[in-house]
Parts: C-alpha cells; structure tokens; sequence
C-alpha cells in the first residue's frame, strides 16, 4: 500500500492555502495536517510531527526565507521543502537548494504541475520548467560577483555561512570568540564588500554566488 504523505502549508494568503489544501488531498495519497498563516505556529508543527513534505511561501512577514529555511531543515531533515513564489523561481532555484529546499514552484502553477513535483520527490527527482534549461539554470554570469566574494576575509565568510545558515550574531560571537559588537563591524566591512546595505541583501548575494553548482535533474 503507498504511504500517505504528511504535508504542513505554510503561507500568507488562507484562501490559497485553502485551495492548495483541496488540490492535495484530492491525491489520495496526501494528508495536510495544517495550514498556516503564523509562521512561529507551522514551524513549530513541523518540528513536532516532521511531516514528508513542506510547503512555504517565499513571502515571509518581517523575515526572509534564506534566514528560515535552513533552520526548518535542521529540525526536520527527512522532510522535503518546497517553495512556492510569484517571483521568477529560476533565478532563486540554486540558492535555495543550497539552503535545503528540494524545490520550488510558481503560485501561478497548475494542479497537475504541483502534484507532478511532489510525485518527482517520492521518486527521488527534483522537476522544473524546461525553459529554466534553455535560458540556463544560472540567471547571470557569476564572475563578476564572484571576484567580490574573493575580497571576503575568511572570518567574514564563515560569519556569511553562519547566517545563511540562520545562526544568531551572539552564537556566532561566541563561536569565534568575539564580542556581539565586533559581529556588527566585521557586518559593516562585508556589507562594502559585498555592495549591498541591508542583510538580506548579504545573504541573498552571498547565497547566489558563493557555492558551487551541485548537479540538478529536471
């Protein structure tokens, strides 16, 4: 008998949270055990019952999901996350698998192309627009970026791999035994560096531009 998948929806819109609720369990072999407009709420869920699959708006109130993700992937790393976005998914696709995601798709997708992805992860597949292939995974050339990463001290780079992560500034102090101020000035120097002006311009940078390709399969 095929197992029953657990889901937990995680979003800003009830209305279409409700419908994707609909669409799922009309499989047969999905259960939704909440949806959630109160993120601290479904991810507490998500900690608590590990669901197999997540599904999470790429639209998080006062919060960016690069700061998010990984933490839902720590405390539940069997399960799949999928993001759902009105943006232009391509340009985030790397990123985010990066961060722990095992997919992303459009608000804007058909019934039939969500439950597609999700049947694709049973298997052990990611799907994606074949489109994405033909423009190229990666949206623009990383060199340029790339050499401003370079100028990046190691200790900067470890403090941008920390907070990608979702590690907190006194948790990195303390990990490289320095004080909480010292993490705002070694801020300061990497966001010149970077050229950018808020953190979630940092990490959106940094998580674009400074790991490697890993292998994708559509």
């Amino acid at each position: 008998m095929r197992k029953v998948w657990q889901v937990v929806i995680m979003g800003c819109h009830p209305t279409s949270m409700l419908g994707t609720k609909l669409i799922l369990e009309e499989a047969g072999s999905l259960i939704v055990l909440g949806t959630f407009s109160d993120w601290e709420q479904g991810a507490a869920m998500v900690r608590e019952e590990r669901p197999e699959l997540v599904l999470l708006d790429y639209c998080v109130p006062d919060e960016v999901i690069e700061t998010i993700l990984p933490g839902l992937k720590k405390e539940a790393p069997a399960s799949h996350f999928v993001v759902m976005t009105d943006r232009e998914g391509r340009e985030l696709l790397l990123p985010l698998l990066k961060l722990g995601a095992s997919g992303i798709i459009s608000k804007g997708a058909s019934p039939s192309q969500l439950l597609q992805l999700i049947e694709g992860l049973r298997e052990g597949f990611l799907s994606m627009p074949l489109d994405w292939l033909e423009m190229g995974i990666l949206p623009i050339s990383a060199t340029e970026d790339g050499d401003v990463l370079l100028k990046l001290t190691p200790t900067e780079r470890f403090i941008m791999e920390r907070i990608v992560q979702g590690i907190t500034y006194d948790k990195i102090a303390a990990e490289i035994e320095v004080s909480r101020r010292s993490i705002d000035n070694y801020l300061r120097k990497i966001y010149v560096k970077l050229e950018v002006s808020t953190r979630a311009q940092a990490i959106e940078k940094y998580a674009l531009y400074s790991r490697q390709v890993r292998p994708v399969y559509a």
